[in-house]
């Protein structure tokens, strides 16, 4: 075979329907783009099989014309080794697939409907599964994993957002941490809708980063530095012992003269966020998110009284009954006063009695959530992750 003088022309072995598109004499194709370039744009937009049954056919001419075959896969763009694959084909060739045969752990049909039935029922249908499960787990019932509670609810078409979702920035959250109770408070003033438009008041709220127990919280008028000193001092005396550090974004009453002296009086040092990072108070901010997103969270209050009559049964039921994921499952209650460890080891007496009646459900010895070791704002790179 003779080799090109000069490029642009192509070997007497080699069909002049193999030149570039753009020296296409008869101008059909797509000019500036190679066989193999245009075949490329070609799969993008969707045409793969007619794709490569035209390269196919054209490598099979090409090779009919006696060009090599790595040539003819340069040209069409075919790896050589698919092409060597196609010539001698290795290994046995996979026939239709067959139906999972379902885990011997699998629950029966009447135990899926058991399961289903719970989580619809009206004390737990406006309540996220994992509160299902650690508040059956507390009463000493065992159905299944959460897993398998998540899977049995999806295939009935009943996993969905409860809540009414917003996007946030990422935080970013300055370094603290807590490794027990009353080491670190964070506390924030969020606004409620009032009775018409333009009228709010505001909600303040105190609690524990470790144990997500809510110490203290207010709902007045307005802000105001002289009721935000009072509320910190009151929280505190109710608590029976100061936090080491208390943690708070830089709104007025949160950096006022008043606050500050009494943080300066009882020596707990002063921790605030950056400035203009409207998400540096994480604990603060999920907890107001825990609060407005509840099902029963009215649009508007109708008066003040309105607001602290909800406000006092959303913060009871926050700190004594709501099972929080990021405490092991627990009530704020329950970790800061130093009851976790005991219903920990009621739950594992539940679980272990779940395993020695049906241990072929389970994989390994089931575990309840452990306790985090820690509660971190912004955790040091160089810092080990808690067992959560």
């Amino acid at each position: 075979m003779t080799r090109p003088d000069r490029i642009g022309e192509t070997s007497p072995a080699e069909p002049e329907t193999f030149l570039r598109l753009d020296e296409d004499p008869d101008g059909v194709g797509h000019h500036g783009k190679s066989t193999r370039a245009l075949g490329r744009t070609l799969r993008e937009h969707g045409q793969q099989r007619a794709t490569e049954d035209i390269l196919t056919d054209a490598f099979t001419e090409l090779r009919a014309a006696e060009v090599s075959v790595t040539r003819s896969c340069t040209l069409t763009g075919i790896s050589r080794a698919t092409h060597y694959r196609h010539v001698n084909p290795k290994g046995p060739m996979h026939g239709p697939w067959l139906s999972r045969t379902p885990p011997p752990q699998a629950l029966d049909t009447a135990e899926r409907d058991l399961v289903l039935a719970l989580l619809t029922s009206p004390a737990y249908r406006d309540l996220a599964i994992p509160q299902v499960w650690a508040r059956e787990l507390d009463e000493g019932r065992y159905w299944c994993s959460v897993s398998t509670m998540y899977r049995i609810a999806r295939a009935a078409g009943q996993v969905r957002e409860r809540r009414r979702l917003a996007t946030h920035p990422a935080r970013v959250r300055p370094e603290l941490v807590a490794r027990g109770p009353s080491e670190v408070w964070s506390w924030d003033i969020t606004a409620l809708k009032g009775p018409s438009k333009g009228m709010w008041y505001k909600c303040y709220v105190i609690l524990d980063i470790y144990s997500r127990y809510v110490t203290g919280w207010l709902v007045a008028a307005a802000e105001d530095a002289v009721v935000a000193k009072d509320f910190l001092d009151e929280a505190m005396n109710r608590n029976g012992s100061q936090p080491h550090t208390i943690h708070a974004d830089r709104g007025g009453a949160m950096v006022s003269k008043p606050v500050s002296e009494l943080l300066v009086d009882l020596r707990v040092i002063r921790s605030h966020s950056r400035p203009r990072t409207s998400n540096d108070n994480p604990y603060s901010e999920a907890q107001f998110k825990t609060l407005k997103y509840m099902p029963d969270f009215p649009e508007r209050f109708g008066s003040l009284e309105d607001a602290r009559v909800f406000c006092d049964g959303f913060f009871a039921a926050y700190n004594h009954e709501h099972r929080h994921s990021g405490i092991g499952m627990h009530t704020p209650a329950s970790v800061h006063f130093g009851t976790a460890e005991q219903i920990r080891t009621q739950r594992q007496a539940t679980l272990n009695q779940a395993y020695t009646e049906h241990p072929e459900r389970f994989a390994r010895r089931p575990r309840p959530p452990k306790l985090p070791e820690a509660a971190w704002i912004n955790q040091p790179a160089d810092q080990p992750k808690p067992a959560l």
